[in-house]
């Protein structure tokens, strides 16, 4: 097992943005989803690094950063569909790209602002199977350690038809994020009685 010094007050939030960041740092799509999610780690940590004591007057720097480093390699499309669940299949194909915006922006706007003010934890890579010619999935496993709490993560990658691997889903210390978006989205869509333009435009990105 290896071991990262990495910042963190609000485990949650760590380990949304370590997810969803965690298949960006290299462009080789064949290299391993497991080496490529302790390789981000390091990344991430330089980004905080730069701009910790700048924050926030190069918030929107800082944000940049972050988008750079997630949106390649996050499959937010694919993610953003799974959330809106029924829904998504009477949205238009604008709404449906808006969503997923929507989604994207939301995620790193509000995991960025917990991320900048962490202290030291260890996150610790606890699975590390091989992967076998012609697998499409794999579920990656780390744990944040502190001294006196361990909070697991299990991570969804999918293989595309390209041979990269992107984050599907996250699972932490129990919750299934996916699980919870929809249902954050089913609820706001009830409330507005079906009006996806007003669930989108009233959305925040964040574990309710």
């Amino acid at each position: 097992m290896r071991r990262v010094n990495m910042g963190l007050k609000k485990w949650t939030m760590v380990a949304v943005l370590t997810v969803f960041a965690s298949l960006s740092f290299a462009t080789d799509a064949s290299v391993d989803p497991y080496k490529k999610i302790e390789q981000v780690t390091v990344e991430l940590l330089d980004i905080i690094a730069v701009y910790r004591d700048t924050y926030p007057e190069t918030e929107t720097d800082y944000f940049g950063k972050l988008d750079e480093l997630m949106s390649s390699h996050v499959d937010f499309a694919w993610i953003a569909k799974q959330v809106m669940g029924s829904y998504g299949k009477s949205a238009s194909l604008e709404q449906r790209e808006q969503f997923a915006e929507t989604f994207r922006n939301g995620l790193i706007e509000t995991y960025g602002r917990g991320l900048i003010s962490y202290n030291d934890q260890k996150i610790v890579l606890v699975s590390n199977e091989a992967i076998v010619e012609g697998q499409r999935r794999v579920t990656v496993k780390q744990e944040i350690r502190s001294s006196d709490n361990v909070y697991p993560l299990e991570y969804s990658l999918a293989r595309k038809k390209s041979g990269e691997w992107m984050v599907v889903n996250v699972v932490i210390n129990g919750i299934n994020l996916g699980k919870t978006f929809r249902n954050q989205f089913v609820q706001s869509a009830q409330r507005s009685g079906g009006d996806i333009d007003k669930v989108i435009g009233g959305w925040l990105s964040k574990p309710q």
